[in-house]
């Protein structure tokens, strides 16, 4: 049963009672009578909407899905293994790979300990070169300041402490 046939058969129901509406009981429920029978009037055009965007939201999808697949088979053809146009491996959008250099794996990484939060971060020179950074984990200034520093500072560190 439907929203709107349950608010008519309470609605007869209520008319069948013969309430007094000179009351204060009377006006009460008739108040309430007409109240639900207004929440139910929009409650069924609210559903009306969403089955509305629900719809649509579908049709985009499909829409979407549709231009995807043409995008990504425009990318990617197994009729010529990349020799043709449509394939070419010197495409715009794989021009981002320049930006990162996968091959220093050689690259001396360091260890800090931020001073508020403890996280250990991992760093490599560049990062350190750059003055200073933000801990991932409290968002903390980390500043790495060498000026002061000489070599003696640095050869002390690699010389194994006394016992």
């Amino acid at each position: 049963m439907k929203l709107t046939e349950k608010m008519s058969y309470l609605q007869g129901l209520i008319d069948g009672l013969e309430i007094d509406a000179s009351t204060k009981e009377g006006k009460a429920l008739i108040q309430m009578s007409e109240v639900m029978s207004e929440l139910v009037l929009y409650v069924e055009d609210l559903q009306s909407q969403v089955d509305e965007l629900t719809e649509l939201c579908d049709i985009l999808d499909e829409d979407l899905g549709a231009v995807e697949d043409d995008f990504y088979d425009d990318l990617d053809c197994d009729e010529c293994d990349g020799d043709c146009d449509t394939c070419d491996e010197d495409d715009d959008w794989d021009d981002d790979e320049d930006d990162f250099d996968f091959d220093d794996e050689d690259d001396e990484l360091y260890e800090i300990t931020c001073p508020t939060c403890g996280d250990t971060i991992l760093l490599d020179e560049g990062m350190i070169e750059e003055g200073s950074i933000n801990c991932p984990n409290c968002d903390e200034l980390l500043e790495f300041d060498y000026d002061d520093l000489t070599i003696e500072d640095f050869e002390d560190k690699d010389e194994e402490p006394e016992k």
